[in-house]
């Protein structure tokens, strides 16, 4: 499913297409979305899809105050990557999904620190 099939499918009375200008009720993020695998009210955003490292974040589509696309990010292959801006409720739960290596112990709060650069960075470059 493509991104624009996706956002079609979003609760539009709950969403609407973003107006530029920065919204004080919201926080930008950017990437490919895809529709949850398995609950029908959340969605997950896949932030930096063709970088070194996609983090997965997922969120109630109950937060999501606006939608905005951008230009498509490009494969090597020249395949098109549809992306979008989403603007997530200020204070709203979200969820970073990270894959880790199963090793003697996990250091969670480098993770976390790591994770929270990687995330700034994206929403930096998104506002560029």
């Amino acid at each position: 499913m493509n991104s624009s099939n996706f956002l079609e499918m979003l609760p539009l009375n709950n969403i609407a297409r973003y107006s530029r200008g920065q919204s004080r009720d919201g926080v930008s993020f950017t990437g490919y979305p895809r529709q949850h695998p398995s609950e029908k009210g959340k969605l997950i955003l896949v932030c930096d899809p063709l970088g070194p490292g996609p983090t997965v974040l997922e969120f109630k589509l109950e937060d999501v105050l606006f939608v905005e696309e951008i230009p498509s990010a490009v494969t090597e292959a020249g395949e098109g990557v549809p992306l979008v801006k989403l603007w997530i409720r200020r204070g709203a739960h979200g969820v970073i999904l990270e894959p880790f290596e199963v090793n003697d112990q996990v250091q969670f709060t480098a993770k976390i620190k790591e994770m929270r650069e990687r995330i700034s960075q994206s929403q930096s470059q998104a506002s560029l």
